[in-house]
């Protein structure tokens, strides 16, 4: 896995990696045999990536978004070259769960036309640790969303979702399915975005600076061209970025006077 972590970080072809690594293990004055590029294909798609794990296990606040990553191809050259419509470009849709120390701790690479709520679901049954606030943007919000949290969440968890603007309160509203109703009342009190303020729906800012993390370390793109492959490329991608987080968290020690 190693490899492909390199391969990721520094947006290296295949054969490109097996010449870095060679080097690097030259270097390091090992005795080991590098993998040659055709092994490192089939790594890619059959190596197990280990489970995303939280930074510890107290209660966490979780913001989770998504956001689309090319398919590496000839697609988006053709489009340019015979003047086409976008049909030929291709996409995936990348869900990312950050938590507030700004770990990546859920995710999921699906199909761009995949429904953001759904996906969401499963990601809250990835989280281990018990989620004591959860915020989203607007795709989220709905009744399976508040359901998956109250299963999974603290007893007494706080969910930011921004409510449709066509939303109406819901008078057979029971547990935290209540939330939605408060914030429908809220905003039609002070507005959208006082709400937005008081709620502090604004934190919402951690999942797009996780994805502007991404994007600038990893790059926009999938390398792999089988759906399993990307999958397991975005995941190795993903627990590179929590390498690199947990590597610039200063540790602290208490000193006695």
């Amino acid at each position: 896995m190693t490899s492909l972590t390199i391969r990721n970080v520094f947006h290296l072809a295949l054969r490109q990696t097996e010449g870095f690594v060679t080097s690097l293990i030259r270097v390091m004055g090992l005795d080991l045999m590098t993998p040659d590029h055709t092994t490192l294909s089939r790594r890619n798609r059959n190596n197990e990536v280990p489970r995303l794990a939280a930074a510890h296990d107290a209660p966490i606040h979780l913001v989770v978004d998504s956001t689309g990553l090319k398919m590496l191809g000839d697609g988006e050259w053709n489009a340019h070259k015979h003047k086409t419509a976008n049909r030929r470009r291709s996409w995936r849709k990348l869900h990312l769960g950050i938590d507030g120390n700004g770990f990546i701790i859920a995710s999921e690479l699906t199909d761009s036309s995949v429904d953001d709520a759904s996906v969401g679901v499963t990601m809250i049954e990835q989280v281990e640790p018990a989620i004591i606030r959860f915020t989203a943007d607007g795709a989220y919000d709905t009744r399976g969303m508040y359901v998956a949290l109250t299963a999974s969440g603290a007893a007494h968890i706080k969910i930011v979702i921004p409510p449709m603007k066509t939303a109406a309160v819901d008078p057979r509203a029971m547990g935290p399915w209540c939330q939605r109703n408060d914030a429908i009342e809220r905003i039609a009190e002070v507005g959208r975005r006082q709400w937005r303020k008081d709620s502090g729906a604004h934190q919402q800012a951690r999942a797009e600076n996780g994805m502007y993390r991404y994007k600038r370390i990893i790059g926009d793109c999938l390398r792999a061209k089988q759906f399993e492959a990307q999958r397991r490329e975005a995941l190795i991608a993903v627990s590179a970025i929590n390498r690199m987080t947990a590597l610039g968290m200063p540790e602290s020690v208490k000193v006695a006077a």
